[in-house]
């Protein structure tokens, strides 16, 4: 078996010191199909997506993904990339195509980052040390 390119796979940016993102993630991890995705870390790495021109204190307020052409999405929209490639997550990535669940999920989705940011010592470090 031949090894993907890295634009060939999905890259995924979470907060890896986060608990619940960590658990979370570590899940996708073990059903993800080989080579599909690349994880990376925006904890631990903060200039991952300054190509993108993504400072690290948005990053870890929200999922960030990019696809195979290079394509930025951001919370919910990122989820649905993230779940349409895994198992048993596909339908939920169909189910936020219809308008009315994707406007709730993303309304959702940014109260409970926002507040997880704020309750977040390492998010709130980083935010202080950018201002």
């Amino acid at each position: 078996m031949q090894d993907k390119n890295p634009s060939e796979t999905i890259s995924v940016y979470y907060d890896g010191i986060c608990n619940l993102c960590s658990k979370e993630i570590s899940y996708y991890k073990k059903i993800a199909p080989p080579l599909t995705f690349n994880w990376i870390d925006i904890a631990r790495n903060g200039k991952a997506l300054e190509a993108y021109n993504i400072k690290q204190e948005t990053a870890l307020k929200y999922l960030h993904v990019i696809d195979t052409s290079g394509k930025l999405f951001v919370g919910v929209d990122a989820f649905e990339i993230m779940w349409r490639h895994l198992p048993f997550w596909k339908i939920l990535a169909l189910l936020l195509k219809l308008p009315p669940i994707k406007y709730l999920a993303k309304i959702i989705y940014a109260s409970f980052a926002q507040r997880r940011f704020e309750k977040s010592d390492h998010c709130q470090l980083i935010s202080k040390t950018n201002k």
